[in-house]
């Protein structure tokens, strides 16, 4: 079996109790009990970790980060943030602010355009999710126009509406009362009943 880890003295015995009641909270006073825990007691990480519902590569790390840096390395927060961005939340904000104005004045502004603009500006390959995750970040909905069908006919939909409750009153007259009545439409995509 491993010995205990060693502790470095940043605290005395005395100091380290201390320290350990006057934890803010729940997850710092977890921490800071594994010092505790392998300082006082002299239990090894895997006896630390059963006891506190941790892994043991957990208490590893919490004592490494002790012992090189003290009891103030364990007031950390926790790792988030976008460590791995191709641009800073200012640069995708200039970006954006650009064409803020051609959007407001009705330009359609299409995720292909401003992934081809991205590449030239961060000089490298940027997938069309990458775009739409920049949007998002900052606040742009997907809105578009509604899709009309280029073969519409404009003519027959509006003889189309104007002859349709005619046609539903003619329907109702034929079935008896208060029957319910209910109107299929064949779509123009294949053929599914709207």
């Amino acid at each position: 079996m491993r010995p205990p880890a060693q502790i470095e003295p940043w605290l005395s015995t005395e100091d380290l109790q201390v320290w350990v009641r006057e934890a803010p909270d729940k997850s710092a006073y977890q921490r800071r009990l594994a010092f505790w825990l392998t300082d006082v007691c002299r239990l090894p990480a895997h006896r630390v970790a059963e006891s506190l519902c941790v892994s043991k590569r957990a208490v590893w790390l919490w004592i490494a980060q002790y012992n090189q840096q003290g009891p103030e390395a364990l007031n950390r927060t926790g790792r988030g943030g976008r460590r791995w961005a191709w641009l800073s939340w200012e640069e995708e904000e200039r970006f954006l602010q650009k064409r803020r104005q051609a959007v407001l004045r009705g330009r359609i502004l299409a995720a292909p355009q401003l992934r081809a603009e991205l590449e030239k500006l961060t000089q490298r390959r940027v997938s069309l999710a990458y775009v739409y995750r920049l949007l998002h970040r900052h606040g742009w909905r997907k809105l578009g126009p509604r899709p009309r069908h280029p073969k519409a006919q404009p003519a027959v939909q509006e003889q189309f509406k104007k002859k349709l409750p005619k046609f539903l009153e003619k329907v109702r007259n034929q079935l008896p009362p208060h029957a319910p009545v209910r109107l299929l439409f064949r779509g123009a995509s294949k053929n599914r009943l709207v």
